[in-house]
């Protein structure tokens, strides 16, 4: 690799924008480009006028539902930055843009400090492994407070936070930092473009002094080079602290903490000061692995390598089909030949566009590092990876998480039926966490997704962008069904004879509750009764009797087979006999089981004035639910409870209505637990 190549690669930064819904993350976006010389005016998420929220529905509702890429540069490094959406019926494009993101700002109420889906954020960042710093925002707001929002990052996310910085002055009164690396301040007179660097203010000097001392002290226990100057002089200086201060937030050692306004343009400089400082590179992380034939592969960052990119999303747009690409490793240029891995065809790039988004740039190559959009693949979808046809390779795919409400979709007209099927497949191309069927018991068409507003977003896009019409059933749950008896001993016998080579497999299976979600499936055979062979294919029939319990049809889970014995024939046995077999023995098992059903059930946020706690507690018994917490704050209360889902549709009106518009909440789904014996009846 070339010393050019390095340097390249060492100035750009892959970041997404993280938070709960209403923390400011689009916000924090908009500053950022404009600070950045991006866009000329700022964009404002309440007048409809941000870059990344451009979806009609995003500006209707005020929320980001869809991830947006955007590109800029400062301080001579480009930024491919992703604003992710912060509501959690859309997690998965969350889980999407994580996946090829190598750092991360979380953005923090500094009222409300860590909120459920910061809390969910940040975990999925944690799971792939993403470096993070944090932006405290809004310290301009009412009971704003940098101490106890950390505290709470401290209390919940369990970080070590690292604060860098000072606030001066307080809600209204806020002006400016003290940024206590360089124990310099930083003030933004209003309507002022940058900030203006000062010495720090004699009210703040001790406190500064302080604070710095307790980042020292933090730093020097957590990062051996640290700790020996520290040890030394009894002091830090600002290239050790932030050369340590890297270390830490590359390795998840410690989490970097910075605060500001961004709808009052206070804190961003800062903050794209400590991207670039402390994020990572693509050239910092470790090479990408993957597998092609049961091989395991690895690329490096080198745009001299092989060819190595992942699709994260596909967009349908008016000019044709858009593919996001993170290429990790090689150089892709229009017009060139790649192979789709994971459909094994080879596809053909026709344009290469540098995204800003719902605007493009034309590109005549992307490398590794880059973050880019294309356009002229066919068969690429979320989790395709598109590599060199001469050394093939496939990356691990984002995860994508089981659906939990379900409504019923028709046409409203019946010439109407087969454009519906096509935006249906539109849809769930573009959205893999939106699942389509067909009931087999009603023949109707069912649109499955992550909650209830998910749901209303893919129908109200399929009525604007596709000018189709339709109907929409009463939304529903998806239940389970789990074993808590097993049974033991359960003999199947398979035998079919029709002319020809017969069938014939003979299985004995036990069945037993399992501690938690899943399936598990061993053999405990012994002296070969049954190949090795067969008893895959007896484990492949039982995951197909999953789909359908016994008690309603929903999906089986939370239970362990084990197959004890069997029996072959010397002609007539083959892997489809003991398909079969595995299948049909272990739905006659499931009726011989004890089982109950389960139903999801979701953490409830709710966010009401104190004179309206007692009819929002009981609303929530009524509605099944159990209170697991509440805390009082500036004539606020936080009343958390688990609810099953279920009980949540129509939530929001009830709960304006019982406090004149001023309650508000948050759900997060956490599993499943066991229904009343009424909800079976209900979902028969």
């Amino acid at each position: 690799m070339t010393t050019n190549v390095t340097n390249s690669l060492a100035t750009v930064r892959n970041l997404g924008i993280l938070a709960h819904v209403d923390a400011g993350k689009t916000t924090v976006t908009e500053r950022v480009l404009y600070a950045t010389g991006t866009t000329h005016k700022r964009g404002e998420v309440h007048d409809g006028t941000t870059v990344t929220d451009f979806d009609p529905q995003e500006r209707d509702r005020g929320i980001t539902i869809f991830a947006a890429a955007v590109s800029c540069t400062w301080a001579g490094h480009r930024l491919n930055l992703i604003d992710t959406p912060g509501h959690v019926d859309f997690a998965d494009e969350v889980e999407r843009s994580l996946r090829v993101l190598d750092g991360a700002v979380a953005v923090f109420d500094a009222v409300a400090g860590v909120e459920p889906q910061s809390e969910s954020v940040w975990r999925q960042a944690e799971r792939h492994g993403v470096p993070r710093i944090a932006f405290v925002n809004k310290l301009d707001r009412a009971g704003a407070d940098l101490d106890r929002a950390v505290a709470s990052i401290r209390e919940r996310l369990h970080p070590a936070p690292l604060v860098v910085q000072l606030p001066i002055g307080s809600e209204q009164s806020f002006t400016g930092v003290v940024d206590l690396v360089g124990m310099r301040a930083l003030v933004w007179p209003d309507g002022a473009e940058a900030p203006e660097e000062g010495t720090v203010p004699q009210d703040l000097y001790d406190e500064a002094l302080r604070r710095r001392r307790l980042l020292e002290e933090a730093v020097a226990e957590r990062h051996p080079a640290a700790l020996e100057e520290f040890c030394g002089r009894e002091t830090l200086s600002a290239p050790t602290l932030t050369a340590a201060l890297r270390d830490l937030t590359r390795s998840g050692d410690g989490v970097v903490v910075l605060c500001g306004s961004a709808y009052r343009n206070r804190g961003i400089e800062p903050l794209l000061d400590a991207v670039v400082a402390y994020l990572p590179s693509p050239l910092d992380v470790p090479p990408v692995r993957g597998e092609y034939e049961g091989v395991e592969r690895q690329r490096p960052a080198d745009p001299a390598a092989p060819a190595a990119a992942l699709a994260f999303k596909v967009q349908a747009t008016p000019t044709g089909r858009l593919t996001f690409l993170r290429v990790y490793s090689g150089t892709i240029e229009k017009g060139d030949a790649v192979w789709d891995a994971s459909a094994r065809r080879t596809e053909r790039i026709g344009r290469i566009l540098r995204v800003r988004a719902d605007r493009h740039a034309p590109l005549e190559r992307a490398v590794a590092g880059d973050i880019v959009a294309v356009v002229g693949l066919k068969s690429a979808r979320a989790g395709t990876t598109l590599c060199a046809p001469d050394d093939p390779i496939v990356l691990e795919p984002p995860g994508v998480a089981d659906p939990v409400v379900s409504v019923a979709v028709e046409a409203r007209t019946s010439r109407d039926t087969g454009r519906l099927a096509s935006a249906l497949a539109r849809l769930a191309e573009e959205d893999p966490s939106l699942r389509v069927r067909t009931d087999a018991e009603t023949g109707q068409t069912v649109l499955s997704g992550m909650g209830e507003l998910h749901l209303e977003v893919a129908v109200e896009k399929m009525r604007r962008e596709l000018d189709l019409e339709v109907t929409v059933g009463r939304p529903r749950v998806s239940y389970r069904e789990t074993v808590v008896r097993g049974v033991s001993g359960v003999v199947f016998r398979h035998v079919k004879q029709d002319g020809g080579a017969g069938q014939f497999a003979h299985v004995v299976l036990d069945v037993e509750p399992l501690p938690g979600p899943g399936f598990e499936f061993r053999s405990a055979v012994v002296g070969g009764r049954v190949p090795q062979e067969y008893v895959r294919a007896v484990e492949a029939g039982c995951r197909d009797a999953l789909a359908e319990g016994p008690l309603g049809g929903h999906q089986v889970t939370g239970l362990r087979v084990t197959l004890t014995d069997g029996a072959t024939h010397v002609k007539d046995s083959s892997e489809t006999a003991f398909r079969t077999a595995g299948r049909l023995g272990l739905r006659e098992a499931l009726r011989a089981c004890g089982m109950v059903l389960l139903e999801p059930v979701a953490e409830v946020t709710v966010t009401v004035p104190e004179d309206a706690v007692g009819g929002v507690l009981g609303d929530l018994a009524a509605r099944r639910g159990r209170v697991t917490g509440s805390t009082t704050r500036t004539g606020t209360a936080l009343v958390t409870a688990t609810v099953p889902l279920a009980e949540l549709f129509g939530y929001a009106g009830r709960l304006r209505g019982r406090t004149q518009g001023r309650g508000t909440f948050t759900a997060r789904p956490t599993g499943y637990a066991q229904a009343p014996a009424t909800a079976l009846t209900a979902t028969r």
